[in-house]
């Protein structure tokens, strides 16, 4: 049996797993980031976390065959360093380099929403289709698009950033420097700013009483009061479903895959959001009578980070 490791690298901790050539997680555990430490002392830690893993699973590092690293970040296709990685604070860090001279292994880095889509197509909802594209709908909408359980980074190694296709000329502006980009409409973020402009308009609608101070406005209380039937809050909800479906359709059009794996915190709403992008899609579709995309709902949960990596080196092999 061939064994990987797997890494989650957040903000808070770090997540390692053994994992199998099927995506079975056989034993995890994780430790603190520290984010406010060196690079050096944080990947120092990483490595000692996978060496008690392996240990703790009652395998030996001389079974695995890879590492796998996942990182809410971007690896230079060209440089093999992580070019970018704001919440850890990294620059231009020899990550892939430096975990390898730690552990004697090869090592596999992607961002955290391409390990994501591999894991599901690999373990998930969509390990029997050919072709996905997973969508997180969270603070930002992010992406993975996966062929033949292979991630497609795109020559430049951003492929899956589909969260800044432009939707609205001139609309939103967006943390990138750009104006209209999905994210801004599909987002959680969008729901929370549709919320807040529905209190400024209406200071004593329900979703206002709800939340009583403004600044704690979340996603789930639009989307609770939604579910319950409030007029003004179902119109939000239906405003951001039809703005997801038209990013979808977008891609649709370009990639055509077999799935859309839907992700993200906005997901948790269920059936309730899944049904409704499903009967929204097919109004902006380019043949309806042709069949497109199938929608789902992700499966792996806080799994999909370490199973995701794991099969970073199995997707190579």
């Amino acid at each position: 049996m061939k064994l990987y490791l797997g890494i989650d690298v957040g903000g808070t901790s770090a997540k390692a797993g053994v994992v199998d050539s099927e995506g079975k997680i056989l034993y995890k555990s994780s430790c603190p980031t520290g984010i406010e430490r060196a690079f050096e002392a944080i990947v120092a830690d990483m490595a000692d976390l996978c060496k008690r893993v392996v240990q703790e699973s009652g395998h030996s590092m001389e079974e695995i065959q890879s590492v796998g690293v996942g990182i809410p970040g971007e690896q230079s296709p060209e440089t093999g360093l992580v070019a970018l990685c704001n919440n850890l604070g990294w620059h231009d860090v020899p990550l892939m380099g430096t975990l390898k001279k730690l552990l004697g292994k090869p090592v596999y880095v992607d961002n955290d929403a391409n390990v994501a889509a591999l894991a599901e197509s690999w373990a998930g909802v969509s390990r029997d289709v050919k072709s996905s594209v997973l969508v997180t709908l969270g603070t930002g909408v992010g992406g993975g698009i996966v062929f033949n359980r292979s991630v497609y980074p795109g020559a430049h190694g951003v492929g899956g950033e589909i969260g800044h296709m432009v939707v609205v000329v001139d609309g939103e502006p967006c943390n990138c420097g750009q104006r209209g980009c999905w994210e801004k409409y599909s987002s959680a973020t969008a729901l929370i700013r549709m919320g807040r402009e529905c209190i400024q308009k209406k200071p004593d609608c329900p979703l206002a009483q709800a939340v009583k101070d403004v600044s704690n406005l979340n996603a789930k209380a639009v989307l609770d009061l939604a579910k319950q039937g409030d007029p003004d809050c179902l119109e939000i909800f239906h405003t951001y479903v039809r703005f997801v479906c038209i990013g979808l359709s977008n891609l649709i059009s370009i990639l055509d895959p077999d799935m859309f794996v839907l992700g993200g915190g906005v997901s948790y709403a269920g059936e309730f959001l899944l049904n409704a992008i499903r009967a929204e899609l097919p109004k902006y579709l380019y043949c309806p009578a042709i069949p497109h995309a199938r929608v789902e709902l992700a499966t792996l949960g806080n799994d999909a980070g370490i199973i995701g990596a794991a099969m970073l080196g199995r997707e190579d092999a």
